[in-house]
């Protein structure tokens, strides 16, 4: 069921449909260029929209949310991007717990909002600390901030598997941050796993300095307790894990927009997807332009025109390298989509078969 995306060093991607060549209208038909096919999984209970930055991840991943609110018993949209977006879609404030959708019975939203802590950070605060950190100590600490997920990201990945084992909702959409971010959260079970370990090691090593360190990277608490905490929902976390690279159970929808720094960045995106085993099949092309024209067929306006050809060369291009992909092709909107109307709008145009 997964689109595999190939690298330079295999074949060409397009040998994968090689098999139904001989019936392109059956390949068209399977391949539709629209998003009925995750709406139709009903055995999916995550879903990823994710993408550059502007190309309209929240646009999407709130329409998303809108059509499976019509067809699924509970649905919760969760905005995982520090700059959240969905409160200004939906014109509704939401916070870090889920809050109902006005008009919408079975529709829930929430903004996770962690206080981002780095490495770099750690270090400014110990140089500062005048209490007098042993060298050790500091030592141990790099180690930790190193070898842990981000403390901000383990908080947020921590709430999120507290949700779902709590509210029980029956599909999630994830509004996710740029690439980068988004890959390192979907990354964030295994990395969790690995931070439990490193974490139970540093701690039998290191005693009494252990507890000395965790105040310093924002952790409050006795380390057993902490330790202790963790420690049981490592059993969701696994779980979360493998539903993650369960195509029956995950997907991954990719936002862009016809240019060549949005592209680049898909196809990137498309990789490391892959690489991960979670499962991508389908791909939002956002922004299209769609220029009038007059009786002679000529574009009016000459800067229209010109981005109009642009899209249109980057379009084909789309159109090429993801064949084995659901493309789904959405215009440039004269007016931004904001409000329950302006999304439920949107959403057909994610669902309408294009001639």
């Amino acid at each position: 069921k997964m689109a595999t995306r190939l690298s330079d060093s295999d074949e060409e991607p397009k040998s994968k449909l090689t098999k139904m060549e001989e019936d392109e209208s059956e390949v068209w038909e399977e391949l539709e260029p629209t998003i009925d096919n995750v709406l139709e999984q009903e055995s999916l209970k995550w879903i990823f929209v994710g993408g550059k930055g502007g190309v309209g991840k929240t646009t999407c991943s709130c329409s998303l949310a809108v059509l499976l609110s019509h067809i699924r018993e509970s649905v919760l949209l969760i905005s995982t991007d520090p700059a959240h977006n969905i409160s200004d879609a939906f014109d509704q404030k939401f916070s870090k717990f889920p809050t109902k959708v006005r008009g919408y019975h079975n529709l829930y939203a929430m903004e996770i909002d962690p206080e981002v802590v780095d490495k770099d950070e750690i270090e400014d605060e110990l140089q500062q600390d005048e209490s007098g950190i042993t060298g050790l100590a500091k030592e141990l600490l790099q180690d930790l901030a190193g070898s842990l997920p981000g403390i901000d990201e383990a908080k947020s990945f921590i709430q999120v598997m507290g949700l779902v084992k709590e509210l029980k909702f029956t599909v999630v959409v994830f509004d996710t941050a740029p690439t980068g971010h988004t890959l390192r959260f979907l990354s964030m079970p295994q990395l969790f796993e690995k931070g439990i370990s490193k974490l139970t090691q540093l701690k039998s090593q290191f005693g009494p300095i252990f507890s000395q360190i965790l105040p310093a990277i924002g952790v409050t608490g006795d380390s057993e307790s902490i330790r202790m905490q963790v420690t049981d929902q490592l059993p969701i976390v696994k779980q979360i894990n493998e539903e993650f690279r369960d195509p029956d159970k995950s997907t991954f929808i990719c936002v862009c927009i016809p240019e060549f720094l949005s592209l680049y960045e898909t196809e990137r995106l498309v990789q490391e997807l892959v690489k991960m085993n979670i499962d991508v099949r389908n791909i939002i092309v956002n922004q299209l332009l769609r220029p009038d024209k007059n009786e002679k067929g000529e574009v009016l306006c000459r800067m229209c025109a010109s981005r109009h050809k642009v899209q249109s060369t980057y379009l084909e291009q789309i159109h090429d390298l993801y064949e084995d992909f659901h493309i789904t092709e959405c215009p440039l909107l004269e007016e931004e989509v904001r409000g329950i109307e302006k999304v439920e709008m949107f959403s057909k145009l994610l669902v309408r078969v294009k001639k």
